[in-house]
């Protein structure tokens, strides 16, 4: 194991003590180790336009936005081998939220998000992705096909 040393200003040091408490951490390094990971995993995620993944694609928005619905639908049915799942939820009168659970090469799933998140009337977008790597195929005993496991990448 690597030891470095960092300095903080005060600010910064009050404000990560207080994530560290709110999260559990049981200390400083344990924090940046799991920050440190995360980060790397998301930027090596952006770089890797290749693969497949499984996602999470969250939006808001208004109902009552001229045909948005009807639009996210077509935009869900016209890449439906993507879609795992989708969950709908109305917040208040107006608007909605909704979770879109997804599969496929990273580059279509990232297509798709970017779609669904410049309609006109969505607001708060956002994907989570995790690369993975396909399983080998096998068949479970007196299953009629086989499958692949997904493996995120660590």
């Amino acid at each position: 194991m690597e030891r470095f040393t960092i300095s903080l200003d005060e600010n910064l040091a009050t404000g990560f003590d207080e994530l560290i408490n709110e999260r559990g951490y049981a200390n400083r390094s344990e924090a940046v180790r799991d920050i440190l990971r995360s980060h790397l995993r998301q930027s090596a995620e952006k770089r890797d336009a290749k693969g497949s993944c499984v996602a999470n694609l969250s939006y808001v928005y208004n109902h009552h936005e001229r045909d948005l619905a009807e639009r996210l639908t077509s935009i869900q049915h016209a890449h439906h081998d993507l879609t795992i799942a989708t969950m709908h939820a109305h917040l208040d009168h107006d608007q909605c939220i909704e979770t879109v659970l997804l599969k496929g090469p990273v580059k279509r799933v990232r297509a798709f998000a970017e779609e669904v998140i410049a309609e006109r009337g969505v607001r708060h977008g956002s994907l989570n992705l995790v690369v993975v790597e396909l399983g080998p195929s096998h068949t479970h005993i007196g299953a009629t096909h086989s499958h692949r496991h997904l493996i995120p990448r660590i």
